[in-house]
């Protein structure tokens, strides 16, 4: 009963964040129009995106990667966008695994409550740092996500229990975690890699980790985008995409896929990750010597 609650609450939270995105899009439909990006380089991407996430691989992490790069949006609506983005196709994502996969009542809510908490804060005060200063919260969003992985596949942090619940201290670590996470994903910071170490670390069962942070994220990420589209600082074009393709790319992964080995693709997005921390540790390189070029300038007309 309470499992076909939390479902139907899916539906309404994620139901609330579409009504608001369908109100947005409708009234800046020329801005979105104008918007960078190719409509079918988009369709692909969205869909290649998100049906790797369905297994594992961070849609944050490939987004901050390709996003800058094709030239799609602005560093300073870069966090909004990778939020905005993945709320419909992670709603896909939590239907399918909360109702297939067995986990503990308190283990899944509390780390969903936990990062609703910490989502909704920390909007508010992203939107206000200077762009430099998100690039390098993205920079570090992208090493801890290349760093957990390439952590798991060297076989670094424990590869996961048997348990399916939590009780006393670990429990109450994994709420204080996931507030931390939910309000790190605001800013750019993808919660799936971090949520799965965290399973992994407290010995629970692996498959585990699929339902806690598609559940998380499906209740926490539509809280923080909503603020994001309020305050104007999201991708209307990339998140319109996602909420289409992307879903499709979620269903074909989670109905027609039954099995899928990731072991090679986790090899390319780390390689693709390491590509883009280089590019971005150059563009503020380069913002840095252009700032110290200005003010020596000024100095001497000064």
């Amino acid at each position: 009963m309470l499992l076909n609650t939390i479902l139907v609450l899916i539906v309404l939270v994620n139901g609330t964040f579409i009504l608001q995105l369908v109100k947005d899009l409708i009234a800046h439909k020329q801005e979105l129009r104008t918007e960078p990006g190719n409509p079918i380089a988009l369709a692909f991407s969205q869909f290649i995106i998100f049906f790797l996430s369905t297994f594992g691989i961070s849609d944050f992490a490939i987004g901050a990667s390709l996003y800058p790069k094709a030239k799609w949006v602005e560093d300073e609506k870069l966090p909004g966008t990778l939020n905005t983005a993945c709320v419909v196709p992670v709603a896909a994502m939590a239907l399918a695994y909360i109702s297939s996969i067995e986990v503990g009542l308190a283990t899944l809510l509390i780390p969903i409550i936990a990062q609703v908490i910490g989502a909704y804060i920390s909007p508010r005060f992203v939107v206000k740092l200077p762009k430099n200063t998100i690039k390098k919260f993205v920079i570090a969003g992208l090493l801890v996500a290349a760093g957990l992985i390439l952590a798991g596949k060297l076989g670094v942090y424990p590869a996961g229990g048997t348990e399916t619940s939590l009780s006393g201290i670990k429990l109450i670590a994994l709420g204080l975690l996931s507030m931390l996470y939910g309000a790190l994903n605001n800013i750019g910071i993808g919660s799936y890699a971090l949520t799965m170490a965290t399973i992994y670390a407290f010995g629970l069962h692996p498959g585990v980790a699929f339902p806690i942070m598609m559940g998380a994220c499906t209740f926490s990420v539509p809280v923080g985008s909503l603020q994001f589209i309020k305050l104007d600082s999201y991708s209307r074009k990339i998140t319109l995409f996602s909420a289409t393709f992307g879903v499709i790319g979620v269903l074909v992964a989670a109905f027609l896929v039954k099995g899928l080995d990731t072991n090679l693709l986790q090899w390319i997005v780390l390689v693709v990750i390491f590509y883009s921390v280089y590019s971005m540790v150059m563009d503020l390189r380069q913002d840095s010597q252009k700032k110290v070029a200005f003010d020596q300038n000024m100095e001497k007309h000064a």
